[in-house]
């Protein structure tokens, strides 16, 4: 099993690349421990992109002066009782409209305060089509078929909103309107002012944010917040929101390739001045693989090609009698146009952070691509196909080079 395999209370800090003897280096923080090191022939990122030791936190006028809890969702208090309580959450993302919902079913009387809004979707938590495969074939088979029904869906709806924006938007405020009524101010409180996946869609399940609101329970609120007073919030139009508990889910900080400092042969590498590669390595530095999923599709539809084309690749580099892989960039490469790592994209979480992260060129395989089906035709191609460069140590000039 994969237990036995995984390192708890291990934290890596820092990893440094010998081009002489291709190898890794890790400094590992262990708690209670000190530091060890762990040395490895490949090193693959499964870290995310977020920062879990704190979110962004704007800081608004008067917070000082509020009597009771401010609490960020990633530190959120264990002892915290919220029901009977009059509870605001800030903010209008993922993390807002879950906890919401959730507060609002277990005893409190919830406003969520966002300055605008966003798309949202609601979905059944359970799956028809696949419940009913499940009953008639084998359960792999079904597996299948359900599992491209929603690659294929997603894919679909996703170039939908590239190329029919407009009658996308009309139809997810159409949906928002049926659940919430004629009545409900739809166009002030569930209408973006960008198109959809301009920035992410929240997906709810089975309805619970708008039960909620409908209940009574819920109540949005969409204004600039003044500022805070002893009893809760000052809005921009004057308003008092009175509050016990305000949750600040005011949006994530994002970190490049999980806060650890590399270093090719002794020097720092400067991520941002390098090119993804296949989505998944990093122009001229050896030997490095991160997983990165899909910003418009499911996270795990990338993490399972990279995986396969992991496997394929240390397979490749075993028949071949290497130990190093490492992409470099062609002539014909070199002087390409370079992007954002993500582009087209533009929720503030993301934009705060773009100049941390690697760049994608104009071509493939230097496009950072948001499409699987590109993707699934990637790796799969083969292995050495010109960028990619297997070889052993003794590159290392090479490489101290080309990261200088």
């Amino acid at each position: 099993g994969l237990m036995n395999r995984i390192r708890f209370g291990h934290r890596v800090r820092t990893a440094r690349w010998d081009s002489d003897t291709a190898l890794w280096t890790v400094g590992v923080d262990r708690v209670g421990a000190g530091r060890v090191e762990i040395s490895a022939n490949l090193l693959y990122l499964c870290s995310g992109y977020y920062e879990y030791e704190g979110g962004h936190a704007p800081h608004f006028e008067g917070e000082e002066d509020f009597a009771g809890p401010i609490i960020h969702p990633q530190a959120w208090p264990e002892s915290m009782d919220h029901a009977g309580k009059r509870v605001v959450v800030i903010g209008s993302g993922a993390t807002a409209m879950t906890l919401a919902p959730a507060m609002a079913d277990t005893g409190a009387s919830v406003a969520m305060v966002q300055r605008s809004p966003t798309y949202v979707i609601s979905r059944s938590d359970e799956d028809k089509l696949a419940n009913s495969l499940r009953r008639w074939l084998p359960e792999r088979l079904a597996y299948a078929i359900t599992r491209w029904k929603n690659i294929t869906l997603q894919a679909f709806f996703y170039k939908q909103t590239r190329v029919r924006p407009e009658k996308v938007r009309n139809q997810l405020l159409g949906l928002v309107r049926r659940h919430l009524g004629p009545d409900y101010d739809v166009s002030t409180h569930f209408t973006p002012r960008y198109d959809p996946w301009d920035q992410r869609l929240c997906l709810i399940p089975n309805a619970d944010l708008f039960r909620a609101i409908k209940s009574g329970a819920l109540e949005v609120v969409t204004e600039n917040i003044e500022s805070f007073t002893e009893t809760g919030l000052t809005l921009a139009s004057g308003r008092e929101l009175a509050a016990d508990i305000v949750v600040k889910a005011t949006g994530l900080k994002l970190a490049v390739m999980g806060g650890v400092t590399f270093t090719v042969d002794g020097k720092r590498v400067n991520f941002p001045d390098t090119t993804i590669y296949k989505g998944m390595m990093f122009s001229d530095v050896p030997n490095l693989v991160q997983t990165f999923g899909y910003i418009n599709a499911s996270w795990t539809l990338r993490a399972d090609l990279t995986a396969r084309y992991v496997c394929r690749l240390l397979n490749r580099m075993k028949e071949s009698g290497v130990r190093q892989c490492t992409p470099r960039p062609r002539e014909e490469d070199r002087d390409m146009p370079r992007r954002p790592w993500i582009d087209d994209f533009s929720s503030g979480y993301m934009q705060r952070s773009m100049h941390l992260f690697p760049k994608q060129g104009d071509r493939h395989p230097w496009r950072h691509a948001q499409d699987y089906a590109v993707d699934r035709k990637l790796t799969r191609a083969p292995i050495e196909d010109g960028v990619l460069v297997l070889d052993n140590p003794g590159a290392g000039e090479t490489v101290r080079r080309r990261v200088a």
